[in-house]
């Protein structure tokens, strides 16, 4: 009964967390088909995601106004934005149109991400019950299902528009559970002065978020394509790449909470790169789409660890008035890469091949265990001297 009352405690942060993992396990599982659609080559497909999803980042920091303008409908004014934004990406005729849907769908995905956060934490604090992670998972699970029932969908021969038609009903009907108003709102007034944030920790520790958010983003949006291109594999076995992904991910961030009261967050988050940097490097080295499997599956158990973990951290390690504060930075320095991901991938892919691209992201998660770990260990035993001027 524990877990149901925590599902309907956060139902409404967790229907928009449904609608984000329904949204891009659709839209990444049909990449092959939208990218041959268009025509264009990995590094101009890599251009077209990088500034559409400008959007999302615009959108992080609209999300309060979006608050304020839209109040019980904002979680809904977003969610139909991305409804929207991939019914254009279905029908797309060229790569500008295309790229505009996908920046509105970005920017409907940004303003989500920021606010159902939020609510979340806001839940958290007055109901005294740990949420944050039960709902990172179920938006794993469901991109996992999303990622499989839109395989099936190829595998029928449903073309793009079909698919995020069913989307949008979805969507539509999520709608309902997400409206409402923001119950648990904390006044943020105390964080307004960041003359005391510890800089060098937030942008340490932003770096961990930001080559986890890397190593996700680069998986989800190529891996099918990696299936299919580079090992032969058909519609149904590409979809099954960031299918399995998302599943392993939902399952990791059920376990790290358990592995937390064994290990030391520096520790457990070094593990977790060495774990995702060996998986990646296994599917970008695989000879058959099996082997790529298991390569995708250990890499994202080790991924889903390494961000909810390192924000954790940051929210212990800096003074309670500036924890909201210092959590949004760091989230905000992660994000990032959600648009730089898929864009290095084919920057990559264009010049050395899609297998080298999956190695670079392997390499960049091993940097972290081997460089960016120790040093911020020895940060974090000094006493902060780099806060804000």
């Amino acid at each position: 009964m524990g877990i149901l009352n925590d599902l309907y405690l956060s139902r409404k942060p967790l229907a928009g967390f449904t609608v984000i993992g329904m949204a891009w396990a659709a839209y990444f599982a049909q990449m092959p088909v939208l990218k041959a659609g268009l025509g264009v080559s990995d590094a101009t497909y890599g251009l077209i995601v990088l500034v559409s999803s400008l959007g999302a980042v615009a959108a992080m920091f609209l999300a309060p106004l979006t608050q304020r303008l839209a109040g019980s409908f904002a979680l809904v004014f977003a969610a139909l934005a991305i409804a929207a934004g991939f019914m254009w990406v279905g029908v797309a005729p060229n790569a500008i149109t295309f790229m505009i849907a996908l920046a509105i769908a970005s920017a409907g995905s940004g303003i989500i991400d920021v606010l159902a956060n939020a609510r979340i934490a806001g839940i958290e604090a007055h109901h005294k019950r740990p949420l944050m992670n039960l709902n990172h998972a179920a938006y794993s699970f469901c991109y996992a299902g999303g990622a499989l029932l839109t395989g099936l969908a190829r595998e029928a021969s449903w073309t793009p528009i079909q698919v995020f038609s069913v989307l949008a009903i979805a969507i539509v009907g999520l709608g309902f559970v997400m409206y409402g108003p923001d119950l648990y709102q904390e006044d943020d007034a105390e964080t307004s002065n960041t003359g005391n944030l510890p800089v060098g920790l937030i942008w340490g520790i932003g770096l961990i978020v930001f080559i986890a958010y890397l190593a996700e983003s680069s998986t989800e949006g190529w891996s099918a394509l990696h299936i299919e291109r580079t090992l032969g594999g058909g519609a149904g076995e590409g979809a099954l790449g960031p299918a399995f992904l998302g599943l392993t991910m939902g399952i990791g961030r059920l376990g790290g909470h358990v592995l937390t009261r064994y290990l030391s967050d520096m520790v457990l988050i070094a593990l977790a790169c060495l774990l995702s940097a060996i998986g990646i490097a296994v599917a970008a080295g695989a000879g058959t789409v099996g082997t790529a499997y298991i390569g995708f599956a250990l890499g994202g158990l080790g991924m889903s660890v390494v961000a909810p973990t390192a924000l954790a951290l940051i929210g212990r390690v800096v003074p309670r008035k500036l924890r909201t504060l210092a959590i949004s930075r760091v989230t905000v320095i992660g994000y990032c890469a959600f648009f730089m991901g898929p864009s290095l991938m084919g920057f990559v892919s264009q010049g050395f091949g899609l297998a080298a691209s999956f190695f670079t992201v392997a390499v960049l998660l091993a940097v972290v265990t081997a460089i960016l770990i120790p040093m911020l260990s020895i940060k974090l035993r000094t006493p902060s001297k780099d806060a804000a001027p």
